[in-house]
């Protein structure tokens, strides 16, 4: 196996034309270059050098290996030094995955201030929801994922051992909220509870967020009634604001789109969702990562 190292002292003999004169040139002595260049001769397994008293040539093999050296070494510095940056922070990328309401409020905050302390690292961002989300992560489509999962909800201890594997970094706690027309019987109300929207046609969200839904609600004793369903917060508030029933959503979500004709209800008993980071263990030691990392848990601190 070749090494930098004794290309470079190829590369010296090759252009004083002795061991003495190179050994001057590279800061070592003459018995250290004859060592090197045996070395290298050996890992190649053919003569690089033919000597004839004080006079040295190259073989044909230490010719070619010369005109290449030159070539090796130039990349093996860019290299150096294109790592060097990325672990100063100098440069680097990260791929990042939220699913929508964190990245309307978290990402923003986080992604500002990363690039502000460390203006060299690039960050991607791509939208998908977990468990989709967490796959692209150990399928190597991503380097964080934000997640979520619902406290108390059928399948939470499963879903949180599936994650033993993984770099988990809570972020927040977010309650959800009811929503309700703003000419609604309830819309004054304050606090409702969850068994009094019983008879309401509903407006759902994501599929998980959906699931989440119909267990709360069957276990305050009643099946809710879906009219409508929509990934689109916006679409769900507008819906919820034209009348056409009412819903629940995160409090994250509710603080990226502006609730027209609908009002923000606090739920009783309260629903609640933890917000997380996602890495794997390998990633979470990359400098660029573990600022990622860190600028979302400042930016879910400010929440």
């Amino acid at each position: 196996m070749l090494e930098a190292r004794h290309l470079r002292v190829l590369r010296a003999v090759a252009a004083t034309g002795s061991f003495s004169a190179a050994g001057r040139e590279l800061g070592c002595t003459q018995p250290a270059v004859s060592q090197q260049m045996k070395a290298l001769e050996t890992s190649v397994g053919t003569p690089l050098l033919v000597r004839n008293g004080r006079e040295m040539r190259l073989t044909q093999a230490g010719e070619a290996l010369v005109r290449h050296a030159g070539g090796i070494l130039a990349g093996l510095t860019a290299a150096e030094e294109e790592v060097a940056a990325i672990a100063g922070l100098r440069a680097g990328r990260v791929r990042l995955v939220s699913f929508p309401s964190g990245s309307s409020t978290l990402v923003p905050t986080a992604l500002a201030a990363l690039r502000a302390a460390h203006p060299g690292t690039r960050v991607s961002l791509e939208e998908a929801e977990p468990p989709a989300s967490v796959e692209m992560l150990r399928e190597g489509e991503c380097d964080v994922a934000l997640a979520f999962r619902y406290e108390g909800a059928a399948g939470a201890g499963g879903e949180q051992g599936e994650w033993e594997d993984l770099v988990v970094r809570p972020l927040l706690t977010d309650r959800l909220v009811g929503l309700v027309p703003e000419r609604h019987r309830l819309a004054d109300a304050g606090t409702v509870g969850i068994d009094e929207l019983a008879g309401e046609p509903w407006i759902a969200g994501c599929p998980r967020c959906r699931g989440r839904l119909v267990e709360v609600c069957e276990t305050a004793g009643f099946t809710p009634r879906i009219d409508f369903a929509t990934d689109d917060y916006p679409a769900v508030v507008g819906l919820v604001g034209a009348g056409l029933g009412v819903a629940v959503l995160p409090q994250l979500a509710i603080e990226s789109v502006r609730p027209r004709h609908a009002r923000v209800l606090t739920l009783r008993p309260a629903v609640r969702r933890e917000i997380v980071a996602l890495t794997l263990p390998d990633l979470a030691r990359v400098p660029a990562v573990a600022a990622t990392l860190e600028q979302l848990g400042r930016a879910a601190a400010r929440q």
